[in-house]
C-alpha cells in the first residue's frame, strides 16, 4: 500500500516517538520524568520498520469474533451449533468441520442494539482496526478510555474511516486505508491506561446479519505523556452555520491530528474558497491559524480537478463543481504537522464561492465531519449525536 510503505516509521511511532521525545509540541523539561525505558516500552510495539529489530516486552493481542476477549490461547474455540438462533453468516458451513475450523468469523448486530466490540483491561496500544459493516450512518462507534462514562469517540462508522456519504471511494493513507469492496482500515495508535471499551450500534430498524472485524492491540506499558485519542462527528448545513463548526468546547493539553469532510455541493461552480480557521488558546475573534482557501488545506491547488489519495491528505470520490450535487470526501492528517495547543481549540471551515458578480459567495452546502485530536482526559462534554435520519446522506427533495 502506498501509502503505508512511503515512509520507514509507522504512524504509532511517529506520533508517540514525538510524543515522548519532546520534538513538536512537548516541551522536553517538563517531561524530563519520561525514561527512555518508558519510550521503548511504549512505541517499540508498534512495529514499524524502524523499530522491527527492538525487542520489548510488549505482547500483541487480537479481538475478533473468533476471540472476543483477545485472551491468550483463546482463539478460535466456538463450537458448532446448528440449533443457534439468528446464526451469523457462514456459521452452518462448519457443521461437518468441528471446532477450530472458522466457526464464528463474524458477527451479528442486531436491530436497535449494541455489541460490545472490545472490553480489556490496560495499560495497551490499539495499533490497529479492520471492520467491514456495510457501510451506513446507522452504525456508530463509541470508544470509552479508562472507565469514563462517556465516548471519547464517537463517529458513524464509515466515516470514521474516511468513507463519506455512504459512498464507497479507496482510501490510501498514512492513518486509514479503504480497500475493495468495503474494507476500512485505521491505523491511528489509540493508547489507554486502565480500560478500553468499544462498541457498535445498529440503530437500523433490520438486522446486520455480517459485521466482520479485528482490533489489533500491544499489552504495554503507556508513556505517561502520551494522550487519548478522540473523534466527533458534526453536521449542518451552512445556510444555517458558516463558517461551518469542525470542532469546539475542546479543553485541556492536546494536538489536533486530523480532518474528514463529507461535502455535499449544492450549488454549481466553484465551492472552496473558505479558510479553514484554528482558535486556540484564549482566541476570540480571530484566529492564530489561517487557512488561505479549502482545496489548500487539503493539499490541493487550483480546485480539485481529478482524484486522489495520498499518505496525508485526498479528495477521493469522483466528483466536479460543475454538476449538482456533488459529493466530496476529503481528508487531511496532521501526522508530521499536529497543531498544538495548551488550553482549548475551535477548528471551523467557510463555505465559500464565487458569486456571478465575481465576488465571494456564502453558500447554502450540506456538510459533514470527523475531527481527531488527542488530549488529556477527562474532555468535555459532546454534542448530542443528531439522531439516524438527521445523519443519512443529502439527497435531493422530490
Amino acid at each position: 500500500m502506498h501509502g503505508r510503505s512511503s515512509t520507514n516509521v509507522s504512524l504509532g511511532v511517529l506520533l508517540l516517538a514525538v510524543v515522548v521525545f519532546g520534538t513538536g509540541c512537548v516541551n522536553v523539561h517538563r517531561e524530563s520524568s519520561v525514561t527512555r525505558e518508558t519510550v521503548v516500552a511504549g512505541i517499540g510495539s508498534e512495529m514499524g520498520m524502524g523499530t522491527l529489530p527492538l525487542l520489548t516486552s510488549a505482547r500483541t493481542r487480537s479481538i475478533a469474533a473468533e476471540n472476543p476477549t483477545g485472551e491468550k490461547g483463546k482463539g478460535g474455540m466456538a463450537v458448532p451449533n446448528p440449533s443457534e438462533p439468528k446464526r451469523a453468516p457462514s456459521a452452518g458451513a462448519a457443521a461437518d468441520r468441528g471446532r477450530g475450523w472458522r466457526v464464528r468469523p463474524f458477527r451479528r448486530a442486531t436491530a436497535e442494539r449494541t455489541v460490545t466490540l472490545m472490553d480489556v483491561d490496560g495499560p495497551g496500544i490499539i495499533q490497529h482496526i479492520w471492520m467491514v459493516e456495510g457501510i451506513s450512518r446507522a452504525h456508530v462507534l463509541r470508544f470509552y478510555w479508562d472507565h469514563e462514562p462517556t465516548p471519547s469517540i464517537e463517529v458513524p462508522a464509515p466515516d470514521f474511516f474516511a468513507v463519506g456519504h455512504e459512498r464507497f471511494a479507496r482510501v490510501n493513507s498514512q492513518a486509514v486505508v479503504v480497500n475493495p469492496r468495503n474494507a476500512m482500515n485505521c491505523y491511528w495508535p489509540m493508547p489507554f491506561r486502565k480500560h478500553a471499551k468499544i462498541t457498535f450500534t445498529n440503530e437500523a430498524a433490520e438486522d446486520l446479519t455480517l459485521l466482520a472485524f479485528q482490533i489489533d492491540y500491544a499489552e504495554t506499558q503507556v508513556p505517561a505523556n502520551a494522550g487519548y485519542l478522540h473523534a466527533q462527528w458534526r453536521r449542518s448545513n451552512s445556510s444555517e452555520q458558516n463558517p461551518y463548526i469542525i470542532l469546539d468546547g475542546v479543553q485541556g493539553k492536546g494536538r489536533y491530528v486530523g480532518t474528514f469532510l463529507a461535502w455535499t455541493q449544492l450549488e454549481k461552480g466553484w465551492f472552496g474558497e473558505g479558510e479553514i480557521k484554528f482558535f486556540m488558546d484564549g482566541d476570540t475573534e480571530f484566529p492564530t491559524i489561517c487557512g488561505t482557501g479549502t482545496e489548500d488545506y487539503f493539499c490541493g491547488s487550483y480546485g480539485f480537478p481529478e482524484s486522489y489519495s495520498t499518505a496525508y491528505a485526498g479528495t477521493v470520490l469522483p466528483s466536479n463543481d460543475a454538476e449538482v450535487p456533488g459529493y466530496w470526501s476529503l481528508y487531511r492528517w496532521h501526522i508530521l504537522d499536529p497543531v498544538c495547543y495548551e488550553k482549548d481549540l475551535r477548528v471551523t471551515i467557510q463555505a465559500l464561492g464565487w458569486g456571478s458578480d465575481g465576488k465571494y459567495k456564502k453558500l447554502s452546502d450540506d456538510i459533514a465531519s470527523v475531527a481527531y485530536w488527542y488530549q488529556v482526559e477527562p474532555h468535555a462534554p459532546f454534542p448530542t449525536l443528531p439522531a439516524l435520519e438527521s445523519r443519512r446522506p443529502w439527497k435531493n427533495p422530490q
